[in-house]
Parts: structure tokens; sequence; C-alpha cells
């Protein structure tokens, strides 16, 4: 009898536990898309604003930079470590995140996406939903005696934050669960993780960020027999790339605060050679590469050496330190040298495109099931088996190389 009522109320307490976490994952997700529905809409201003005025916009490069490091630089703080900061609290230093990261981040990607700095937005918006979720984790820490609760709900804001922007709730899960620590999943935080991303993907819906799908044309049915030796040439290429990114932004990254120590002079002279590359290449590597990505699916070129500029433009941006985040570019490096790689291996261009998007996000960031997830959920679930062998093979040559410098390394190239 003391054996069964002791099962029920180990029962009791994990079903009251699960209860509570998903509960507060529903209102983490709420509350996160709320932030990013503020920050997309200033975000879709910004680009109607600069198409309008393009060189007007990137003239103002340097001064734009400079407005940022004053405002990190002023009230900064914590906050200004960036995506740095959620590593760190994830692994216990420091031990909080500043509630003035939501402003600071969104202010200062708004106004490096105005003056058309090579940056993303998934940084800012995966950094909302850790600092809004670890607001909760640190109301109740004290309160409910839940092993990690600080860890679960870091994890639920970052789905929250990447579901609410992109609209991708399957692959926010999986990359909250999996870029801490590669190699490894945080599955007590997959509970409140899920419902914190669908309901920010809901809601953010119904708030005006509609997600971008796009279609392939051709129906190209999946071989392993005839196609192995281009999935894994793709593979191969995009893991290489995705690779090359992260090491090559921590390499110039580094050397730009070697050679020129002072945040307002490194932003002054990389600001103004940046304004001068964008003015020459008529701004088409200006913002996150929305259009690049948008490209190979809608029938507009794609130029051979489009990879490899919008790469270089997105190191020297984050280098010089524009505010924004590395993924969305990821994406667009990815789509353009799939669209030119594709036609040179015999596969369709668009599905080389669609390959290279993920694959290059994953090799980038040191991910496997959210690559092969945001793929599906962007260009159709009936690709999966494409999906998951070229990331697959990307994720096992990319070597650990990763554009977040503190994450943790564990897993499969340790063995």
């Amino acid at each position: 009898m003391n054996t069964c009522r002791k099962i029920l109320a180990d029962h009791g307490a994990s079903a009251a536990e699960f209860l509570f976490l998903a509960a507060a994952g529903v209102l983490i997700g709420f509350a996160v898309s709320l932030f990013e529905a503020l920050f997309g809409w200033g975000l879709i201003l910004i680009q109607n604003w600069r198409v309008h005025f393009p060189v007007w916009t990137c003239l103002s490069l340097p001064v734009a930079g400079l407005l940022v490091v004053w405002l990190f630089t002023r009230y900064g703080g914590l906050a200004s470590r960036g995506m740095n900061l959620i590593f760190e609290v994830s692994q216990g230093k420091p031990e909080r995140l500043p509630r003035r990261t939501v402003f600071l981040t969104t202010v200062a990607t708004w106004i490096s996406h105005l003056a058309g700095a090579s940056v993303g937005r998934e940084g800012v918006a995966v950094q909302i939903g850790a600092a809004v979720s670890w607001q909760f984790g640190h109301f109740f820490h004290k309160k409910i005696e839940i092993p990690n609760i600080r860890t679960i709900f870091l994890v639920t804001g970052m789905a929250a934050g990447f579901a609410g922007l992109f609209g991708t709730p399957f692959s926010a899960v999986f990359f909250a669960l999996e870029v801490l620590v590669a190699g490894t999943l945080k599955y007590r935080a997959m509970g409140p993780a899920i419902c914190a991303a669908f309901s920010a993907s809901w809601l953010s819906a119904r708030l005006g960020l509609q997600i971008h799908t796009y279609a392939i044309r051709e129906v190209v049915p999946f071989s392993i027999d005839r196609q192995w030796l281009t999935m894994l040439a793709l593979g191969l290429a995009f893991g290489a790339a995705g690779g090359l990114f992260a090491w090559s932004l921590r390499k110039v990254r580094a050397l730009a605060v070697k050679k020129l120590p002072d945040p307002f002079r490194r932003i002054l002279v990389l600001g103004s050679l940046l304004a001068l590359l964008m003015l020459l290449t008529q701004n088409r590597y200006a913002g996150s590469g929305a259009g690049l990505i948008a490209a190979p699916f809608q029938g507009q070129p794609v130029q051979v050496q489009d990879f490899l500029l919008k790469g270089a433009f997105t190191i020297l941006s984050l280098a010089a330190g524009f505010i924004g985040g590395e993924v969305t570019p990821l994406f667009s490096i990815g789509v353009t040298l799939g669209a030119v790689l594709g036609p040179v291996l015999g596969c369709d261009p668009m599905l080389s495109a669609a390959l290279g998007f993920a694959a290059v996000f994953g090799s980038g960031t040191n991910t496997f099931l959210a690559p092969v997830m945001i793929g599906m959920e962007i260009f159709g679930f009936q690709w999966f088996p494409w999906f998951f062998v070229v990331c697959a093979v990307s994720y096992l040559v990319n070597r650990n190389q990763s554009i977040y410098s503190l994450q943790q390394r564990y897993g499969l190239h340790d063995v």
C-alpha cells in the first residue's frame, strides 16, 4: 500500500510539474511574441525605407555604427555581450539576463538594418525570448522546486523567440534544445519549449508576422542509389561553407579588435569601408539577404560570387560591431551557393538552393536537427529525405565550427 501511494505521489508530482511548465511555456510564448511582433514590424518599415532611399541609408553606415556603439557603451552593461551572454548564463556565469537586453538589442538592430549593415535578425529574436523567459525563471526558481528551472526557462524563451520571428515552431524547438551544447539535447525543456514555440508562432502570425515559404516547382523523386553522389557533394560544399564562415568570423573579429581596439574607431573605419563597398555593389548585399534568398525561387538571376560576397559583407559588418545576427545571412549564403552548384551537379537549382538554405545554417550553428526541420517547414515536408542526408553530411564535415564562440561541444566529434 505504501509503495502504491509513493508511486501515485511521484506521478502526481510529475504531472503537476509538467502542467506548470506547459502553462508557463504558453505564457512565455505569448509574451515573447508581442516583443517579436514589434521588432518585426520595425524591420518591415525599415526595409521599405531602405528600398526607397538606398544611397542615403548606405552612406549613413559610419554614423549609425557610432550610435550603436554609444548605446551599448553607455547603457549596455551585460547586455552588450549579445548572444555570448545567453551561453554564459546557461553555464551559470553570470546568473542573470538584464531586462534592458530587449530594448537595446531591438533598437540597435533597427539602426543597423536601417543603415544597410549586412546582418541578420535571429540573434535579437533569441535574445529577446531568453531575456523575457529568464525573468520567469528568476521569479519561480526559489518558489518551485524543479531542477534546473532557470535553464529550462532559458531554452523555452529561445524557442519562443526563434518561432515568434520566423514562424517555424518545429525548427525553433530543436534549435533551442541543441544549440547550447552541441551534440546533446536539453530534453527536460522540451515540453515548455514546444508550448512556447507554437504559441509564439500562432500569436505572431495573427499580429502580422507571416512565415515566408517557397515552392520547389520540379518534383524530384528521392533515390539514394542514383543521387548519393550529388547529395554527398552538396553536403560537403555546404558543410565547408558554413564552417568557413564561422571560422572566418571568429578570426576577423579577433583581428579587428587587435588592430582597432577602440570600438568607436573600429566601427567608424570599418563602417566607412562597408559604405564604400555597398555603393560599389549597388547595395546587393545590404540587410539580412532576404532578396537573395527569394531570388532563385522567383526566377531571378543569382551571381556566382553572391555567396562569397554576402559572407564577406556579413563578417565585416559583425566584426565592425553592428548588431543583428548571422542566421539569415547564412540562409542567403546557402541558397546562392546551392543555386550555383545545382546545375553543375545535375540537380534542380531550386532543390539545391533549398538544401543550401538548411545545410549551411546547420553547419554554421553546429546543429543537425534544427536545419532538417526548418528546411521542411519552409520548403515542404515531402523533401525530408533530401534534407536529412545533405544536412547530415554537412554536419559531419563541419568539425565543430560554430558562429557561437561559447557554444559547448560534446558528442560525435568528441568520441
